[in-house]
């Protein structure tokens, strides 16, 4: 079991940027670290790359978009280290297309992943966190889910779908020790967006008044700071974090 000085974080979708990033400061910053996967073979070699850089991250499968699958998850995290006192859910996909075209396999896929996912796992980790009197529940939105984008009329629904649930349950458990909250971040530099043409990421580029991409260890530190005893007064909030693309 774990020390009881010792917080156990979750990180959903971790194997991805912002997912890595996120799982490497909170594992500096002295939490336990758990990051859900779907993938073994890459799973491994991540864990594997992280361990050699001295970060020592356990991993465990889990279909974030199947309610049965995330319960065993839990379970055996519970089981075999303790009860969940953080959860990031990170996980998140896109298929991307214009409304008129969209099929329904990819609005149901993007809304299963992206916003059921959040209901699945966070139903597994909220009595045992009323229990203890402490939670966390961050959601990782996006600024497309406050403004729009076209083409993403699947992505846009599940992201504000999430700060919905976020505000909701926040009200629910806040007198039990317990805060949810959301991040929205902007155009961040992750692999999947630095891999895009130059030319089209100068363009997004120049749509963010501070005239640059986001960096993964900007939002990690944010999801950090919302996972500590610093951010007790913080529930029901959306956190842009997009360099001014989107304020409101």
């Amino acid at each position: 079991m774990a020390a009881p000085d010792k917080r156990i974080v979750l990180v959903t979708g971790a194997t991805g940027g912002l997912g890595t990033a996120m799982c490497r400061k909170l594992h500096d910053d002295g939490y336990i670290v758990v990051a859900n996967y779907r993938s073994e073979e890459k799973a491994k070699k991540w864990q594997e790359k992280l361990h050699n850089e001295g970060h020592d991250i356990k991993i465990y499968y889990g279909d974030v978009a199947d309610y049965d699958s995330c319960g065993q998850m839990i379970e055996k995290i519970t089981n075999d280290i303790g009860h969940v006192d953080v959860l990031v859910n990170n996980a998140g996909i896109t298929k991307d297309g214009a409304f008129r075209k969209m099929t329904y396999e990819n609005w149901r896929a993007v809304l299963s992943t992206n916003l059921d996912s959040v209901f699945n796992c966070t139903r597994h980790v909220i009595n045992p966190m009323i229990d203890a009197g402490f939670g966390r529940i961050i959601n990782i939105s996006s600024v497309n889910g406050q403004r729009g984008q076209f083409g993403q009329a699947n992505y846009s629904a599940a992201k504000a779908g999430m700060h919905g649930f976020t505000k909701t349950l926040a009200m629910e458990v806040a007198n039990k020790g317990i805060t949810v909250n959301t991040i929205s971040p902007g155009y961040i530099g992750t692999d999947m967006v630095m891999a895009v043409k130059e030319e089209i990421r100068n363009q997004i580029i120049a749509q963010i008044p501070l005239g640059r991409l986001g960096g993964t260890e900007e939002v990690a530190y944010l999801v950090s700071f919302l996972a500590s005893e610093h951010a007790n007064f913080i529930t029901g909030a959306n956190l842009s974090i997009n360099g001014g693309q989107h304020v409101y």
